[in-house]
């Protein structure tokens, strides 16, 4: 069991060369993919990912409607990035990744008060700054972050999905996750369930880094609330790429000096998560920004599930 924030998130309960081992699987499977559509002009991608700490589940995304583009360019831009846009410019399906060793999804054992946060109590939160499992009553402080996620029918038009649940977490200002490398908390863990416009919105902090990843927040998603009580339920398990530009503001600021050094050292090309996405991926994994520091930022993005 993996306990200090030190470790990379793709660790989780197996050595680093199994877990590059398999992470090379999955890029070669995934490039495997996108030359056999290339080659067949078919109009879906079936996508089998397979990661010791993400869902494994099968990823299929409907592409008929890239040929109904009003341009030649539009189509092009569609089609060379089929394995995540259903229709061009629309939605976008985010890479199935990780969950990491922190999830507390009932997936990994924790040394905290339980290994299973979907089916603790009052888990179910816009407000994820407190802890919420046993007597801790520990709010979490940093930066003030509101993430909206909208959750589309990658399949059907980018409609809305009403009715499913989202799970977040991350790592405190000074790159550590309740649960596990502080065990008596459990904050910046939560649960939201998508409203009629398929949202969900999230109260939290921004997020520290640590060394071997580039900052981000975790994100699963399940069909319902009453399925999110395991990983390994959810329809996607991926992460969040935090905005260079934001973190380069929040991390000036002296209550987050510990991540300063760990993020100057880390980027999105050379990260062990991100590294291997496409464009059209980060673009939807790395949500849009306003705000500032002293007021806080809001953060936006629109994830494509493929029903």
């Amino acid at each position: 069991m993996n306990t200090t924030n030190e470790q990379h998130d793709d660790h989780h309960g197996h050595g680093l060369a199994e877990d590059l081992a398999r992470m090379d699987k999955m890029r070669v499977d995934r490039r495997r993919a996108i030359g056999l559509f290339a080659a067949t002009g078919g109009s879906a991608i079936v996508l089998g990912c397979g990661d010791g700490g993400s869902s494994g589940s099968t990823v299929t995304v409907s592409t008929s409607s890239a040929t109904a583009t009003s341009t030649a360019t539009a189509t092009a831009t569609a089609t060379a990035t089929a394995t995540a846009t259903a229709t061009a410019g629309a939605c976008t399906v985010p890479a199935t990744e990780t969950n990491g060793p922190y999830p507390a999804d009932g997936t990994n054992t924790s040394s905290g008060l339980t290994s299973n946060a979907l089916t603790a109590s009052g888990v179910v939160r816009s407000d994820i700054r407190s802890s919420f499992v046993g007597t801790s009553t520990t709010v979490a402080t940093g930066t003030l972050l509101t993430l909206t996620i909208t959750v589309v029918d990658a399949n059907n038009g980018c409609a809305p999905l009403a009715g499913y649940a989202v799970y977040i977490w991350h790592c405190d200002k000074d790159g550590k996750y309740s649960l596990y490398s502080l065990p008596n908390e459990s904050y910046l863990r939560g649960v939201q369930v998508t409203d009629s416009n398929g949202q969900v919105t999230f109260t939290t902090i921004f997020p520290g880094c640590y060394s071997g990843r580039y900052p981000h927040i975790h994100f699963e998603v399940f069909s319902s609330l009453a399925n999110a009580t395991s990983g390994r339920s959810a329809v996607l398990i991926s992460q969040l790429a935090m905005p260079a530009t934001a973190c380069a503001a929040v991390y000036a600021q002296s209550s987050y000096s510990s991540s300063v050094s760990a993020y100057n050292a880390s980027s999105i090309s050379s990260d062990n998560v991100f590294g291997d996405n496409t464009s059209a991926q980060m673009a939807v994994m790395t949500p849009a920004m306003t705000g500032s520091v002293s007021a806080g930022y809001a953060a936006t993005t629109t994830i494509g599930i493929a029903t």
